[in-house]
């Protein structure tokens, strides 16, 4: 992919309106976090020879990746664990937005199974690749696969266009207050759960401990 396309988002009219849903209810860092993966994502599909238009629809890429993290979103409901909260709302934006019940769906997966690698890689492309965006922005502690597939040059662009802004913190800091409104939010071993038994425990979760020797830092 040209590098002057690399920070290139779609601007489409569905594309417009989901950054105008996000941008005002999530901090600066989530929103950049959450178009980077978009970005990333993109590029793993290349060096997987997957063609938009024929393996993925790219509105629905950037719509699953931009609202992974919805459901932490200041807004929400904050009534379910925050995948699926985020799934939930971004499916019901995308179907008044006029997306068809069966595309919203896709949506629904690839956000409500982002956290759960060995399920989301099954579950076709869209899934697949929302998983490995958002994996390649952590820089490596949510699996390594095709994080050394990004150039130096891609990756600064991407940086340059949607900086870090201390993601890790700013992202673990959402999950949690989020998970600790409600049992239900935070079920046992999975992701909330685990980042706030891990913070009420330790004061760090085992990823932001990660995190700190990751290609891209926090």
């Amino acid at each position: 992919m040209p590098i002057e396309t690399t920070t290139a988002l779609p601007g489409t009219p569905l594309a417009d309106a989901v950054v105008h849903l996000i941008r005002p209810v999530e901090t600066p860092s989530v929103f950049n976090h959450s178009i980077r993966s978009y970005l990333f994502a993109r590029l793993v599909a290349t060096r997987l020879t997957l063609v938009a238009g024929r393996d993925y629809e790219d509105d629905l890429l950037f719509a699953a990746c931009a609202m992974h993290d919805l459901g932490v979103a200041r807004d929400g409901p904050h009534r379910q664990r925050f995948e699926v909260e985020g799934a939930d709302r971004a499916a019901e934006f995308l179907v008044a937005q006029g997306v068809s019940a069966a595309k919203a769906d896709e949506v629904w997966q690839a956000i409500a199974l982002h956290t759960s690698p060995g399920i989301a890689e099954r579950r076709g492309a869209l899934c697949l690749l929302v998983r490995e965006g958002v994996a390649v922005d952590f820089g490596g502690p949510l699996g390594a696969g095709h994080v050394e597939a990004i150039t130096d040059e891609q990756a600064e662009a991407v940086h340059a266009g949607y900086p870090r802004l201390d993601m890790i913190r700013s992202l673990v800091d959402a999950i949690v207050a989020q998970a600790a409104k409600s049992p239900g939010n935070a079920p046992r071993y999975s992701i909330p759960g685990e980042f706030l038994r891990e913070r009420a425990a330790f004061g760090r979760t085992r990823l932001e401990h990660a995190c700190r020797s990751s290609r891209w830092g926090n």
